[in-house]
């Protein structure tokens, strides 16, 4: 089993190219799987079946595994099984139909143009690490990043003269994104003037670095978005990606095209994107009913 799952991960690094994250993820998912069929008496793939599938799903809610987890490791054993089955190491598909779990659809909750102008302006002073941040949170908003790709997003990946950043996203997929004027300003000034004090000989080329020289980690990027969300006097706590749906729900609100957003954002599908259609449509009506004299 062990020796099947080893195989399994490095398909999904070398033909699929997901990222170590998910890897790992899928890993925990199918090893837990695997001890819990083997303390059931199963010690062959070949063994298992979907009812015995769907019991081990229905232990992990018994357990009190929320929706979106037990979606995850369903998703893992497909897509595990399906790879068994497609190279001939199991005659069939035991996970074909094995049933995923929906998840209740909730909408992105995107900050106003008046929160992320108090955010972005929260880091106002002229430290190296205040002048990174500042970059850091432009950044976010104007490109709509992920997390992981503004942790890993390098020197030679912006165009300062061009205006656009080159970023890798899910499924080491790769995009060209416009940089507004305010970020691309923001970036020059810390390039210029506060990353060249937080440099150190352990350095590598990811623009946001650490104040010890390294690259800026994803937890620390979520305990400065929310620093900054405090110091902005924000009531609600605020979390890095809803920069990236601000920068949807705002482009779709000034007009833009959703093939467009759909590009920028990374998406590979548009049925993804369309979400943010759901959440312009809820703050017009929202608008609608608090200044129409009917509403």
């Amino acid at each position: 089993m062990q020796g099947s799952i080893d195989s399994f991960l490095l398909y999904l690094a070398t033909e699929r190219g997901l990222s170590t994250n998910y890897q790992l993820s899928t890993r925990f998912s199918l090893e837990r799987f695997m001890g819990w069929a083997q303390s059931h008496g199963i010690g062959k793939l070949e063994q298992v079946s979907q009812s015995l599938l769907s019991e081990y799903l229905m232990a992990e809610k018994k357990r009190g595994l929320s929706v979106t987890s037990i979606k995850l490791e369903a998703v893992a054993l497909r897509i595990f099984f399906r790879f068994l089955a497609a190279r001939g190491f199991l005659p069939s598909d035991p996970a074909e139909k094995l049933p995923v779990p929906r998840i209740p659809q909730t909408l992105p909750q995107p900050l106003s143009k008046q929160e992320i102008e108090k955010m972005v302006s929260s880091p106002s002073g002229e430290s190296p690490l205040e002048i990174r941040d500042r970059a850091l949170l432009e950044l976010l908003y104007a490109c709509g990043l992920r997390i992981a790709e503004a942790c890993s997003v390098r020197l030679e990946n912006l165009d300062e003269e061009g205006g656009v950043i080159r970023v890798t996203g899910k499924g080491n997929k790769t995009r060209l994104i416009p940089v507004g004027r305010a970020a691309l300003d923001a970036l020059k000034t810390y390039l210029a003037i506060g990353r060249p004090k937080l440099v150190s000989a352990k350095s590598g080329a990811e623009i946001f670095l650490s104040v010890r020289g390294h690259a800026l980690t994803p937890a620390r990027i979520w305990q400065l978005v929310g620093l900054y969300a405090r110091r902005a006097g924000l009531e609600e706590s605020v979390h890095p990606h809803q920069f990236r749906h601000s920068f949807a729900t705002h482009l779709l609100a000034g007009g833009a095209d959703l093939r467009i957003i759909q590009e920028l954002l990374g998406h590979a599908s548009i049925a993804t994107t369309q979400i943010y259609t759901q959440v312009d449509r809820s703050q017009l009506k929202s608008v609608h009913q608090k200044f129409h004299p009917r509403g």
